[in-house]
């Protein structure tokens, strides 16, 4: 309470802080609890961005701490704040990492599979997917990969049957051509406002920049569309959010290729990344990758195996709803798990 640096020791279910005014054994235990609502609220003042490091005592986790200290800690001082050194290395993200379909907005149904439908349509094609089918289509990663691999499952239908039977340069120019087209249907029904941002995306991007983490987005569809979805939803931030997208890497989700490319390309650590998902493949991806990954579930990804995430919401939350904020992203945190499992 003097704002002297102090010196903590984990035991047990407690945080013990040594009394630096005294040269005998005396300390004071505070619970875990406590110690953690304090830290997400400040870690090592020095060390946290100036947005940081201003509020870092304006919650109710230093009250929390003031409170714990009791008498027993520079009694007749004037209060303060204890300025803690270490805890086990607490650290706020340095980026945080989003998915684009069915993370910024729920594109998939109603944007992304009625374009693919209208393109086949238009190119004289007699498939239309149903909104069960392409569920299960989503499976395959990325727009282009995910009609070959339909066609080929009817590889006795056109454009396989006699148009493109072969797979060589002319098949995949076909698909190119479909793909892109599909891209521009789908960018008119964003730029007509019929795909709302989903609950929490830019109250969670304003948090992160305002406190000195870099944002980008990361997703196998491709880079037009999503930057046309970043360009259209997120205007305000647009230019503070560089794109990862469609075949800027050889291999897609599940592959990590493309978080890789977003942690290098922003110099950040990958163990300090937070990755927000919210598919079976794209949490591979961010695992693999050696980041920690939180869900937000889609329509589609309802029933999905996520139990090797580290933490599932059905949303990121608007302010005053909120599942979680910046602030609760801490490595480690009440929502990481740690090597065995258990909650770090």
């Amino acid at each position: 309470s003097d704002g002297t640096r102090a010196t903590f020791i984990k035991r047990g279910a407690c945080i013990h802080r040594r009394n630096p005014a005294s040269s005998a054994p005396s300390w004071l235990s505070l619970p875990m609890s406590v110690v953690a609502a304090a830290t997400r609220a400040t870690t090592s003042v020095a060390a946290r961005p100036a947005a940081l490091r201003s509020s870092a005592f304006a919650t109710g986790a230093s009250a929390a701490l003031r409170a714990a200290q009791g008498p027993c800690v520079g009694a007749g001082r004037a209060s303060g704040p204890v300025a803690v050194r270490a805890l086990r290395n607490f650290d706020y993200p340095e980026a945080i990492l989003f998915d684009c379909d069915g993370v910024l907005c729920e594109t998939e149904r109603d944007g992304h599979r009625v374009t693919f439908n209208m393109t086949f349509k238009e190119a004289g094609l007699e498939h239309e997917w149903s909104v069960e089918q392409y569920g299960e289509l989503l499976k395959i990663g990325g727009g282009k990969e995910r009609m070959t691999h339909y066609f080929s499952s009817c590889a006795g239908e056109e454009p396989f049957a006699t148009q493109f039977p072969e797979d060589n340069d002319a098949r995949r120019d076909f698909i190119m051509s479909l793909h892109l087209r599909k891209t521009d249907l789908f960018l008119d029904v964003v730029r007509a406002g019929e795909l709302p941002l989903r609950p929490g995306v830019r109250r969670l991007v304003k948090e992160a920049l305002a406190n000195g983490a870099k944002v980008a987005v990361c997703s196998t569809s491709s880079e037009k569309a999503v930057k046309g979805i970043v360009a259209t939803m997120l205007p305000e931030f647009a230019d503070q959010i560089p794109v990862f997208a469609g075949d800027v890497v050889p291999c897609k989700k599940p592959a990590p290729d493309i978080y890789n490319l977003a942690a290098a390309h922003l110099g950040v650590n990958p163990a300090r990344c937070v990755v927000i998902e919210d598919t079976r493949i794209g949490l591979l991806a961010g695992k693999a990758a050696g980041m920690r990954v939180c869900v937000t579930k889609s329509i589609y990804s309802e029933d999905e195996d996520f139990s090797s995430a580290d933490v599932v919401f059905d949303c990121i939350g608007e302010e005053n709803d909120e599942r979680f904020s910046f602030q609760d992203l801490t490595t480690p945190g009440a929502f990481w798990q740690g090597d065995d499992g258990t909650t770090e």
